[in-house]
């Protein structure tokens, strides 16, 4: 059975593409080296490197092989590490954002238990609709809603949201309610963001499969999310929402869902994060923390 060292000698010559380069590192002789890959391949019995006086290449076998003792040697690293860690009090600063909404009402409280049971733990919040980089922002953890481009962050899946369109009960019964997309042009909407007099909403029809859009007329725009659901609330129009940000609404009744069958699909929401074998132990013990809350908040299984 090979050994860890022989082991890590293979990786060192193929880091550093030679077996004088790899010595170096290793603080030995580049004879010692050879002799290490020789007594490696005779336990193996394949020849695993060819190289003549100025040039070295991996064999099939040895491209195998080597790819698995990286493999070994990673398992390896951060077993070790786990198992320091375990003993280990948590300490740092800690980054974590999340839309506005979703990190008041449902990110907050995880923070707050987190620190609880990490006291010497700091966490910097920051919640905003804007989408937050976690290269450029200092924040080490976000909570993402909706599909992900591919990027090299680690996502871990917690829940599904939807979009849907409410109203309050008196705005329905002064207007009527509305039981296909196209009846939104009657309607009066708040728009949100972006939105513009001219946006359109998208909705997708199950009978043919296809997505639809519609133009409500929206006398009303705002910035944030809470003020569309307020005015909602209030009766001014219909409003534009994920299932979260009014699921408190829904319940006690002061809104109802319309165009049901014509919800889209739900999106994912992901905690996503740089990861890699030098992740904080505190960046991974917090993700693993809220996802375990998350995944059990009933907003994030609609």
């Amino acid at each position: 059975m090979p050994e860890l060292e022989q082991l890590r000698v293979l990786v060192a010559v193929a880091d550093r593409g030679s077996f004088a380069a790899a010595a170096r590192v290793l603080e030995r002789s580049t004879a010692a080296v050879s002799r290490t890959i020789a007594a490696l391949e005779k336990q193996v019995g394949a020849r695993l490197v060819e190289r003549n006086t100025r040039s070295l290449r991996f064999t099939g076998a040895g491209q195998r092989f080597l790819d698995q003792a990286r493999r070994v040697l990673d398992t390896l690293e951060q077993a070790v590490r786990e198992a320091g860690e375990a003993h280990e009090e948590l300490a740092g600063e800690l980054g974590v954002t999340a839309p506005l909404m979703f990190g008041r009402l449902h990110v907050a409280p995880v923070v707050l238990a987190f620190l609880d049971r990490h006291p010497r733990v700091r966490v910097r919040t920051l919640f905003t609709d804007r989408t937050v980089s976690l290269l450029d922002s200092g924040m080490q953890v976000a909570v993402r809603i909706g599909e992900l481009p591919g990027s090299s962050l680690r996502a871990v899946p917690v829940g599904q949201v939807r979009r849907v369109v409410v109203a309050a009960p008196s705005y329905l019964e002064k207007y009527g309610e509305p039981r296909v997309p196209e009846d939104l042009a009657q309607h009066r909407a708040i728009g949100f963001g972006h939105d513009v007099p001219l946006a359109r909403w998208r909705f997708h029809d199950p009978a043919r499969g296809v997505v639809e859009q519609a133009r409500p007329a929206m006398p009303l725009i705002v910035d944030d999310q809470y003020t569309a659901v307020h005015a909602a609330i209030q009766g001014f129009g219909l409003a534009t929402a994920l299932s979260y940000q009014v699921r408190e609404a829904l319940l006690g009744g002061a809104l109802r869902r319309v165009l049901v069958p014509f919800e889209p699909p739900p999106v994912p929401v992901h905690l996503v994060y740089l990861g890699g074998n030098h992740t904080p132990a505190r960046v991974r013990a917090f993700v693993a923390f809220a996802a375990e809350r998350l995944r059990g908040n009933p907003v994030l299984g609609e």
